[in-house]
């Protein structure tokens, strides 16, 4: 299958945009507690190879691995950040799988391994609606009335963090500008606002490298917006850097 069928215009725009550890961690530690920020290395958070998505998904997600000392005794934590397009109820189950493969891949290169590290699984919802799914495993196993103490501790459990971008306000995106202009697109592309002063923050744009902001102009400019009115939007630009670099960035994408 050609990568540009595996990878659509929002997984790759998340994928640059979050590959690079800065941008993941400055977002992550922001929707994190403080008590478990404080004891990851976030300095020495780094990518880890490779992609552990259902082939069947790979139109509608996408997901990236960090790893990152973890802990007084310098534990490995992985930080699977996973991005969906659509609302699964399953999650927990496909995160769980995962998180498996992951393990076994980590185990193949740590045969001696007494111990799994770590993994605290993430995932960024795109979408304009709630989801309204159960975060925790536990809860999409039939446990019939009566029986969940009794069972305990001998069935599977974990919670995972679903962060709905449709929950979010704008101004409340944190991170770097790279990462914080990124979100911003994603979440204006569902609400039909990419031409909003949101994504168009002067004062935001002013910060973005050259590079993040080409791959987001490129992605703004396959999304169908209207030309006209984009050119409008360009012209009231009041940072004349800003604007140059707009204008010349549409010009070479076009």
């Amino acid at each position: 299958m050609p990568e540009e069928n595996i990878h659509p215009p929002h997984d790759k725009l998340f994928k640059a945009g979050f590959s690079d550890p800065a941008h993941a961690g400055a977002f992550l530690r922001s929707q994190l507690p403080e008590v478990l920020n404080s004891r990851i290395a976030w300095d020495a958070l780094r990518l880890e190879p490779g992609s552990y998505v259902d082939s069947q998904f790979r139109e509608s997600e996408s997901d990236l691995l960090f790893c990152a000392p973890f802990g007084e005794n310098a534990g490995l934590l992985y930080l699977l950040f996973e991005h969906q397009r659509s609302r699964d109820p399953w999650m927990g189950l496909r995160l769980l799988r995962y998180m498996m493969r992951i393990w076994e891949a980590w185990l193949q290169d740590h045969p001696d391994a007494k111990r799994l590290p770590v993994i605290l699984p993430i995932v960024l919802a795109q979408n304009e609606g709630r989801w309204g799914i159960a975060t925790r495993f536990r809860d999409l196993l039939d446990i019939p009335p009566g029986m969940e103490e009794v069972l305990g501790a001998d069935v599977p459990d974990f919670r995972f963090r679903l962060i709905e971008l449709s929950e979010l306000p704008f101004e409340k995106i944190a991170g770097t500008p790279e990462g914080i202009l990124t979100l911003r697109v994603l979440k204006a592309d569902v609400s039909g606002e990419l031409l909003d002063e949101d994504v168009w923050d002067e004062a935001l744009l002013a910060k973005v490298s050259r590079n993040a902001f080409d791959l987001v102009l490129r992605y703004l400019l396959s999304r169908g917006i209207d030309m006209t009115t984009f050119r409008r939007k360009v012209e009231t630009i009041q940072q004349a850097e800003v604007r140059k670099t707009t204008m010349t960035l549409a010009e070479q994408i076009r």
